[in-house]
């Protein structure tokens, strides 16, 4: 079973999350997960390669956005909203307040 690093809410920077939000697909990735208590690495891929969401939820991850717990076969990630709005308040509200 794969275990996961995540960074501490105190290691998080603005430089790596507004990087990781800067691509599409991982801006919707995060959008969906604002909406949702978890989703599965299949609920957020929108048909994208394996290899390529890889990418993604590592740079999510790396960036202190998402958590992914492994439940046997299935990975589950969550959007750490809690340590984010205690670190950097009201930035995701403003970030998914936004429309483009």
């Amino acid at each position: 079973m794969r275990i996961y690093n995540h960074p501490d809410p105190e290691d998080f920077t603005l430089r790596r999350i507004f990087n990781a939000l800067s691509d599409p697909v991982r801006l919707d990735m995060v959008r969906h997960l604002s909406r949702v208590t978890e989703a599965t690495c299949g609920e957020l891929d929108g048909g994208r390669p394996k290899s390529s969401m890889s990418h993604h939820f590592r740079i999510l991850r790396e960036a202190g956005l998402v958590q992914t717990g492994v439940a046997g076969t299935v990975h589950r990630n969550t959007l750490r909203r809690a340590e984010l709005d205690s670190r950097f308040p009201g930035l995701m509200n403003a970030i998914l307040k936004q429309t483009s």
